[in-house]
């Protein structure tokens, strides 16, 4: 019981520091985790690439 309280003190202190982001924060995230996912996405398709071209030049052989 005791670390249930505990834990629900803890989380109100928490909420009452939390705060809404600003629009520029906000766009911000938003551009840095669009390029990272566009970057992941890119190497993917490279790595997708190669391994199709090693499996043609594979069986050419």
């Amino acid at each position: 019981m005791f670390k249930l309280k505990s834990f629900t003190k803890q989380c109100v202190r928490v909420w009452r520091l939390l705060k809404k982001p600003a629009k520029t924060e906000y766009t911000t995230i938003a551009k840095i985790s669009a390029i990272g996912l566009g970057l992941i996405g890119i190497i993917g398709f490279i790595i997708s690439i190669v391994m199709t071209l090693l499996q043609v030049a594979l069986q050419i052989k």
